[in-house]
Formats: C-alpha cells, sequence, structure tokens
C-alpha cells in the first residue's frame, strides 16, 4: 500500500478501504467521513453511520403509512424542523462544511453535504435518492407516486419545480445555463466523492493552504 506525503496516513488507508464498498451508499458516508479524519484524528466513521441510522430510526418510529409523501413529511420535520439542518450561508467556504462529521454536529453544511445526508436517512426509509450534481449547486431527486421531486437541502429541504431548480442554478452561477448542458445531471458516488475533494481542494488553494490541499490530491488520486 502507498504511503502518503501530505494526507493523514490514517485518513488515507480508510479512504482507500471505503472505497470498496462505494456502490452502497453507507460507502459513501464511510468514505466521506474517511476525507474529514485528515484533519480531525478522532473520527470515527462507524460512528457516523450509526448517527445517520439513528435519525432514521427516529423517523421510521413515526411513519404510520407506507406512502412515499408520508415518509417524505416525517423525513423532513425531523431533519429540518426539529434538527435544523440548513445551509451555511454565513461562513460557506470553511471546510467544515465539507466534513460530514462536522456537518452532523453543527448542522450545517453546503448542498452535497447536506444531500448526502438526506439521502442516507432517507434511503434507510426505502426511498429511492440520487444526488443531482448541478453547475454550482447539488440538489437531491426523490422518486415518488408523483414523479421525481427535487429538494433542496441548504435551504431546509426546499421542494423545487425543475423550472424553479434551473433558475436558482442559474441564480447562483450568474449566468443562463448552457442549452446542450443538463443542469440536472445524476451523479455517481465516484463523482460524489470527487466533487466534495474538489470543493475542499478550492478551499484550501484559496487560503494557501497547501500541506492540505496537495492531501486532497493524493485522495482523489485514489478514485
Amino acid at each position: 500500500m502507498a504511503v502518503p506525503e501530505h494526507c493523514r496516513p490514517s485518513a488515507y488507508d480508510e479512504f482507500l478501504r471505503r472505497l470498496g464498498g462505494i456502490d452502497s451508499t453507507e460507502g459513501l458516508v464511510a468514505a466521506a467521513a474517511a476525507i474529514a479524519m485528515h484533519e480531525l484524528e478522532e473520527v470515527e466513521p462507524e460512528a457516523v453511520l450509526e448517527e445517520v441510522r439513528s435519525y432514521a430510526r427516529r423517523v421510521r418510529d413515526r411513519i404510520q403509512g407506507a406512502s412515499v409523501q408520508s415518509i417524505l413529511a416525517h423525513l423532513h420535520a425531523v431533519l429540518f424542523d426539529e434538527e435544523g439542518f440548513r445551509g451555511n450561508a454565513e461562513r460557506y467556504y470553511d471546510p467544515g462544511n465539507s466534513y460530514f462529521p462536522v456537518v452532523l454536529e453543527r448542522k450545517l453544511g453546503i448542498p452535497i453535504s447536506l444531500t448526502l445526508l438526506y439521502k442516507a436517512v432517507g434511503e434507510q426509509l426505502g426511498l429511492q435518492i440520487e444526488g443531482v450534481g448541478a453547475p454550482g449547486h447539488f440538489l437531491a431527486r426523490v422518486q415518488t407516486d408523483n414523479g421525481p421531486m427535487l429538494v433542496d437541502s441548504f435551504f431546509s429541504g426546499q421542494v423545487l419545480t425543475r423550472d424553479e431548480a434551473v433558475a436558482r442554478i442559474e441564480s447562483i452561477i450568474g449566468a443562463p445555463v448552457e442549452p446542450d448542458v443538463d443542469p440536472l445531471p445524476a451523479v455517481s458516488h465516484t463523482a460524489w466523492l470527487e466533487r466534495m475533494l474538489g470543493n475542499l481542494l478550492g478551499v484550501f488553494s484559496q487560503a494557501g493552504r497547501k500541506r492540505d490541499l496537495a492531501a486532497m490530491l493524493e485522495l482523489r488520486a485514489l478514485l
């Protein structure tokens, strides 16, 4: 096994190990937790997974019907109304917003990390959820009895129509979406991690944190 020059070895080894299960959402969550181990040595991916499961259990205990809408109502009530998960607009470029264990602790994050929580909890309740890697933004797409539904976890679980989502994306990027570009593409788990690492690369580059920048490049190379 290669020895990283910049990344904390425990984080590097754990990230590499978790990539073997990347096809599952729990594998994706564990790999995301491993990224945080570079800076936060005390992080334990299994404890992170258990915290996600605890949210799913809370929601499950309230569900009385089998309809998707009922599950979604309780999911949103727990995550957004009671726990208050939301976007950290005030300190958007804080690296903690990209560290999944920190997001769980602070209940603040950026779109991609909050969407990961939404997907991880929702899928344990039987929902079908995929990440949507929009330009400059990240959403969840949930399959419902009435067709796909777009959820913006950064804005406390706001439900958007396709037109509303595209308008939000264009507002964020400050330009119209290119006509030949799909503004709402589904992303694979590998692409999800690559984008999380890309966000940290941008943050560390802007902050002049060269060692941390090099560490994220080492992790990205494993993908």
